[in-house]
């Protein structure tokens, strides 16, 4: 399987904030936003990814990120010149997923929790796809999926006037290579996007839509606006502290993960020591 981060968009949301600045390079307390998600792709076991993002930013991704190389992974980049929709993803990485499965990840989601590694990993092979639920206090911010008596999804509204549930859709998906053929037949939205809803109703149309709900130990956060930002921030810090553990720390997860060793761990952590980074890196060791 591989991996997409969508990290585009102009973050108008966040403005005067986002002008200058990727919303996705932007500090989730001690590490860069897109740090989490593609720690989340790379606990799958996903270690080829194509990083979607604009061309005013497409050199700052890389300076940061570099080949991947370092990881233990190959990171591929891509452009998206205008927030055409999520859908557009595999549109624009039609070439990069080839023949295979693709897991598409959004750029400003963090997610956290109990068996989420496990979870992941059993989503790797999908004959179909994979979403999630998530509830939520306010899903009309969200696609929503509607369940029927016995647990099964039977309708994906995006943002819904009337929300015929709580359980919102999260910003990671699972899917076999069928999603290309789909992402190319859908039309634009009211919204004048492809969106990642209509992959998911084509998907439930042809009933090869799983949809698994989240359950309470695994947290999910989106970033954007003010306040979910520092939310978010405060999440991280918070958990940090207490348990002198790091979310969404890709060096540590490659290590873990067996995609580089001691040595080359220890090479990552050289340069971050002072900001106490490096240190625990190397405590990993």
């Amino acid at each position: 399987m591989k991996g997409i981060i969508l990290a585009g968009g102009t973050g108008s949301r966040l403005w005067p904030l986002t002008k200058a600045l990727s919303k996705q390079l932007m500090p989730i307390y001690d590490k860069p936003m897109i740090y989490y998600p593609l720690s989340t792709l790379m606990l799958a076991g996903i270690r080829e990814i194509l990083i979607i993002t604009t061309e005013d930013d497409l050199d700052l991704f890389k300076k940061l990120l570099l080949d991947g190389s370092q990881l233990g992974c190959k990171f591929n980049y891509a452009v998206q010149n205008e927030p055409k929709g999520l859908a557009e993803a595999f549109i624009i990485g039609r070439e990069f997923v080839a023949d295979s499965k693709v897991a598409l990840i959004l750029g400003d989601n963090i997610f956290y929790g109990s068996g989420l590694e496990t979870l992941l990993k059993n989503n790797r092979d999908p004959k179909g796809g994979i979403i999630y639920g998530y509830h939520v206090n306010n899903p009309k911010r969200y696609g929503v999926v509607e369940f029927d008596e016995s647990g099964k999804a039977i309708s994906i509204v995006e943002k819904p006037d009337h929300p015929k549930s709580n359980f919102a859709v999260p910003g990671i998906y699972f899917y076999d290579n069928e999603v290309i053929k789909i992402a190319q037949g859908i039309r634009p939205s009211e919204r004048g996007e492809l969106e990642i809803t209509d992959v998911n109703k084509a998907y439930l149309n042809k009933g090869k839509l799983q949809v698994t709900v989240l359950d309470k130990g695994i947290a999910w956060l989106d970033t954007g606006t003010f306040s979910s930002l520092m939310q978010a921030s405060q999440f991280v810090q918070v958990i940090e502290e207490r348990q002198g553990l790091k979310i969404g720390c890709i060096e540590e997860v490659a290590y873990k993960q067996g995609f580089i060793n001691e040595i080359q761990l220890k090479k990552l952590a050289a340069p971050l020591l002072k900001s106490g980074y490096g240190e625990y890196l190397m405590n990993l060791i």
